[in-house]
């Protein structure tokens, strides 16, 4: 096999026919600028080219989703691994995905109680015993009234068809059973559907019970509970059904409970999940796109636990298996440490225990140790979802796998990176090749190998740049990377700090794992909120801070979170929240829409010449609307094609081959160009088209600084990264009217920015700043911490264990203090010759 991966004239989006030469089974970084290309190689050429070469060496059914699948634009690529995104977008969303339920770890929780879980009656708390066909037989005649049916089930809520089980019984002499609720003969032909899950219960007697037919009963329970392996069903004439087994049974509140399997402590199971709830652990609701969301209402029976009384009262050492998922995970490996069942029972537990303290241990390593098992995937930060994604991973053990991940950094305190990368190199130690799209300057330096991309984004992009070790990346004199390596070009400190013009006082915050802490925060500057990953930063700034602002400013009526109150808002009139959160789910929403282009773009069309004589309006020209749209996508430009196997794929719409419209619109052109040719344009190319147009211009300007010119204004919102969505909701509100008493609340904007770019972001938001706003970050980025005028370090730790300020002040006051961020923050104010200085 080849020690290589050879990529021969890549072509894909701004690739300009690139060659590259990347080291199997190694640890590979990707960077450049923002833009030059690094995504299009990494994931639009290599994982999709992995996975199309995956596909084709599957079955017929598979392959016949080969021709929808677009191959990358690439002349070839010799010794390609089977790859795996690892991306911050993929994750689930929906309300059942757990961070136990993708990591798997869930599934050992479950098997651990299935195999030494101790049962009790859910009614009174006592332990369960099982009971014996002589008991069963009694409880039968105290309860019977009239004609009872005495049933063994031997199908149980699993999928097949049961042709040999029903020849079976026939020869057995039996000749009626109940089949998904439904009595059927046995000599007639059964057909059940082999993909679906059925239960089944054979008619053993059906007679009415009398302490003179005693005989008769007890030889149809013992035949009933031999066919059953121990169960017995019995449905009284008047509909009701009693479940009795040898096993388990309350002897007070005459309670039976079934065998203990995994699938009972399952709430995506009906035979684990609440009835009231269905396991989401809240009442739901559904939304205008088909999805359920949750109210936010605890359900009522479960109290938000998603189990059926049964599998809450099964216990190991005191504990059930809810009590377990919601502790942290760092707490979690603690408490398995303690039981008992994992020494007494050694033989049956040992193993599940050390698998899943190991699972856990790498979670920890991961810097995701103050994360629970029942947290919703839908909650995680896009950082925290990529990293509980790859932990996934590590359990799985894979090897001759190209892992292709997307800034796994993000949202990690430098403590937590050198964990990370020692967890990336154990992957490649593994016989894996890794390959990461990355900015953080340790990660690069700590890689086997490095492809620079570049020299700038968009159509200025898309070269090699430099490639190779670090040793010899760093003696580039093209590379703008290199440059910031060697220390010739950095990101600048400002000389002073601001003085402040005021101060927000938030008093007594205690949502979470918040310690009933006051946090000051001054007006007129530039603040960082800083700390280890889950000490409380998000929960300070946005769930406290933003939702307060937002119902004294605005009337919002949102729940914020606990405190006692907040000081100096008069000072403010606006504030301005910039998540991460994508800006749109669909292929339909983009950045010329979420920036208000569209619309301008739209006018500018409707007003031509052509337009007019046809009598098209702008509303001829959007995609969302019939007249001007392709009908046979309804404007989307791609289908959906569902994968059942894979992740669903967008393959390009063969009518109008993407352009979204029909031909008449097309046909309208300005300086030449179709309303599709200016949507498939990126910002910079856009700008010189339109900068006669005031409106226009000044919202693609605006687009440039933050630099985002290399985006398509077309370019659909499910591919944007994190920081990127979130530089498109800063300019949005950047082009509003500045009143200069707004208060920007940001999280993490340098996500996805090369060292060049965050220089450009500072700037930006340092102009905020001039104009008398205040502006607050959560960041772990060096070069943004040291330059703000004010740091906020929560922390020491994440979960329990954080939630107090450790030190707050300027940047040079923090950096003398005692805590994770202090050390770092030291070394990075050396290097900017700033160690003691105000």
């Amino acid at each position: 096999m080849l020690d290589e991966i050879i990529i021969k004239k890549a072509a894909q989006h701004n690739l300009k026919k690139i060659d590259a030469r990347l080291p199997r089974n190694k640890f590979i970084v990707v960077t450049g600028p923002s833009g030059s290309g690094k995504s299009s190689l990494a994931f639009d050429t290599l994982f999709a080219e992995g996975q199309r070469r995956y596909i084709e060496c599957m079955s017929a059914y598979a392959r016949q989703y080969m021709d929808m699948m677009e191959k990358p634009e690439v002349e070839s690529i010799q010794g390609l691994s089977p790859a795996i995104s690892i991306d911050q977008k993929t994750i689930s969303s929906n309300p059942r995905s757990t961070v136990g339920t993708v990591t798997e770890m869930y599934d050992l929780l479950r098997l651990l109680f299935a195999r030494v879980g101790t049962p009790h009656c859910p009614s009174c708390g006592r332990a369960v015993s099982s009971q014996s066909a002589d008991r069963i037989v009694d409880r039968i005649l105290d309860s019977a009234r009239g004609r009872v049916k005495i049933l063994a089930p031997v199908i149980k809520g699993r999928k097949g068809e049961y042709h040999r089980l029903f020849d079976r019984l026939r020869k057995k002499g039996f000749v009626r059973m109940r089949l998904d609720g439904v009595f059927r003969d046995l000599e007639e032909e059964i057909i059940l559907a082999k993909t679906r899950s059925h239960t089944g219960e054979v008619l053993v007697d059906d007679f009415r019970p009398a302490s003179a037919a005693r005989a008769r009963l007890e030889e149809a329970v013992e035949k009933a509970l031999d066919l059953a392996e121990g169960e017995v069903l019995v449905l009284a004439e008047d509909g009701k059904e009693a479940y009795y087994s040898r096993r388990l049974r309350c002897p007070v509140c005459d309670v039976s409970l079934p065998d203990l399997e995994p699938r009972n402590f399952s709430f995506n199971s009906p035979y684990g999940a609440c009835p009231r709830c269905h396991g989401l652990g809240a009442e739901s609701t559904t939304n205008e796109e088909g999805e359920v969301e949750l109210t936010g209402n605890i359900c009522p029976a479960c109290r938000g636990a998603r189990l059926s009384p049964q599998a809450l009262a099964v216990r190991v050492d005191g504990h059930n298996i809810h009590d377990l998922s919601r502790l942290s995970i760092d707490r979690l490996i603690a408490e398995l440490g303690r039981l008992e069942v994992l020494v007494s029972r050694e033989e049956i537990a040992g193993k599940i225990g050390k698998e899943l303290t190991s699972r856990l241990g790498v979670c920890a390593e991961l810097g995701l140790g103050y994360l629970s098992l029942d947290r919703t995937t839908a909650t995680l930060s896009g950082g925290e979802a990529q990293r509980v994604r790859l932990a996934a991973q590590v359990g799985a053990r894979l090897r001759g796998i190209l892992y292709v991940l997307d800034e796994p950094t993000i949202g990690l305190h430098q403590r937590d990176n050198g964990r990370l990368i020692g967890l990336l190199r154990r992957i490649r130690d593994d016989g894996n090749t890794v390959l990461v799209v990355e900015h953080d300057e340790q990660t690069i330096r700590s890689s086997d190998f490095i492809l620079d991309l570049g020299p700038g984004a968009g159509e200025h992009g898309g070269y090699v740049v430099a490639q190779g070790p670090l040793a010899e990346i760093v003696k580039s004199s093209e590379s703008l990377t290199a440059k910031y390596l060697r220390g010739e070009t950095s990101v600048p400190v400002p000389d002073k700090r601001r003085t402040p013009k005021g101060r927000l006082v938030i008093r007594n915050a205690r949502e979470h794992n918040l310690k009933n802490i006051d946090v000051v925060i001054p007006l007129g500057c530039m603040t960082a909120v800083t700390g280890v990953s889950g000490s409380g930063k998000s929960t300070l700034v946005f769930d406290i801070l933003h939702r307060a602002l937002q119902n004294t400013l605005a009337k919002a009526g949102l729940r914020a979170g606990a405190h006692d109150k907040i000081e100096g808002v008069k000072r403010l009139d606006k504030v301005i929240s910039v998540d991460q959160k994508p800006i749109g789910r669909t292929p339909r929403s983009n950045p010329a829409t979420y920036a208000g282009l569209f619309t301008d773009l739209r006018q500018l069309f409707a007003h031509s010449q052509e337009s007019r004589s046809r009598g098209y309006g702008p509303g001829r020209f959007s995609f969302n609307v019939a007249g001007g749209r392709c009908e046979e996508c309804q404007g989307a430009g791609v289908k959906r094609v569902e994968m059942h196997f894979l992740p669903d794929v967008f393959v390009t719409c063969d009518r109008c081959e993407g352009l979204r419209y029909n031909k008449e619109t097309l046909a309208v052109r300005f300086k030449g160009k179709s309303i599709a040719d200016f949507l498939s344009m990126t910002v910079d190319e856009a700008y010189e088209y339109l900068k006669a147009q005031p409106r226009l211009k000044r919202r693609l300007a605006t687009l440039r600084e933050v630099g985002l010119g290399y985006l398509r204004l077309g370019q659909p919102a499910p591919t944007l990264s994190g920081g990127e969505a979130q530089r498109i909701k800063l300019t949005k509100e950047m082009g509003k009217r500045a009143t200069g008493r707004t208060l920007y609340l940001l999280d993490e904007p340098t996500t996805g920015l090369h060292f060049d770019d965050v220089r450009k972001l500072l700037e930006i938001l340092s102009e905020l700043v001039r104009l008398g706003n205040t502006v607050v970050i959560i960041e772990h980025n060096l070069e943004v911490i040291r330059s703000c005028d004010y740091i906020i370090d929560l922390g020491p730790e994440g979960g329990e264990e954080g939630g107090r300020v450790v030190a707050s002040g300027r940047p040079e006051e923090v950096a003398a203090a005692d805590s994770p961020t202090a050390g770092y923050l030291r070394a990075a104010l050396a290097s900017a010759g700033r160690v003691g200085r105000g």
